[in-house]
């Protein structure tokens, strides 16, 4: 998570941005639009202290830059057909940071440095994901939503790298986010997006353990981090079904915090594109 104030861009420099990291200008028939999964937790604003529904700004504008239309979806009661409506009115997904999932949802007992759940959004979350893959819709996952996506469909995490790794430097503390170096795997769709190596902003204190069913690694840190995973190509999921889509990609770092780099956002954005194409023809 992070309060970064994104500066007034102006349409050029947008445009500017947009094509000097490969984000088209145009889509020939459709804008996308893309959920992007929120908190909801107290929050002050003003004289107000209150249970609130909240999205740091920096993820709309990455969906914005990119060319897509944001929206947001807040935790909410959820059983299939709400699931549904939601997903109609949507073209591509983007799965946010926040806080640890239920460790219960893997199977494990709570580290003592695990956040207390929010049972509401994991639960939330885990059927927009199902949702999602189970139509071939695009989806990206970033930090919390990478793990997301990785216990939806029956992965592991490790709940306190500190343990595994024997350092901090992962999650810093006081909202400072850490540079690591993230080598991507040959082949793979993140390698495509971002090519060989990156330096990439963390924060975070866990990781996925165990790959979800139907999930490949495609980039690591030094450390041997699982730093992104993506769905391999006609894999079959925990959903029961093979699923279609042909951009599912999640990232354990916040590519929000560099939008000077655009090229994760482009890709789910794009794809969301073609798959609201697809849909209408």
């Amino acid at each position: 998570m992070s309060g970064s104030d994104i500066p007034a861009v102006s349409p050029a420099s947008r445009r500017e941005n947009a094509v000097d990291h490969g984000v088209s200008d145009t889509f020939a028939s459709v804008r996308p639009v893309v959920g992007l999964t929120t908190y909801l937790q107290r929050a002050q604003t003003g004289v107000w202290d209150v249970r609130a529904s909240f999205l740091p700004a920096v993820y709309l504008e990455g969906v914005t830059r990119a060319g897509g239309i944001a929206t947001l979806l807040p935790p909410q009661p959820v059983d299939d057909a709400i699931v549904g409506r939601v997903l109609d009115g949507l073209d591509g997904l983007v799965v946010t940071g926040g806080r640890d999932v239920d460790p219960a949802s893997y199977g494990q007992v709570p580290h003592q440095k695990t956040d207390e759940p929010a049972r509401d959004r994991d639960a939330w979350e885990f059927a927009l994901v199902r949702g999602a893959l189970s139509r071939g819709m695009p989806l990206l996952g970033i930090c919390r939503g990478a793990q997301v996506l990785n216990v939806a469909l029956g992965g592991t995490l490790h709940q306190h790298l500190p343990d595994v790794v024997g350092h901090y430097q992962h999650q810093l503390g006081n909202a400072v986010f850490n540079t690591s170096s993230i080598t991507t795997v040959p082949g793979t769709r993140v390698a495509a997006l971002i090519g060989e190596s990156t330096d990439a902003q963390c924060y975070h204190h866990q990781a996925i353990a165990e790959l979800g069913t139907g999930l490949i690694a495609s980039a690591w840190d030094p450390d041997g981090v699982i730093e992104a995973v993506e769905l391999a190509p006609g894999a079959s999921v925990a959903t029961g079904e093979t699923a279609g889509a042909e951009f599912v990609v999640a990232v354990q770092w916040h590519p929000e915090e560099r939008l000077d780099d655009l090229r994760l956002f482009a890709g789910v954005v794009h794809a969301a594109a073609d798959f609201a194409t697809e849909r209408i023809r």
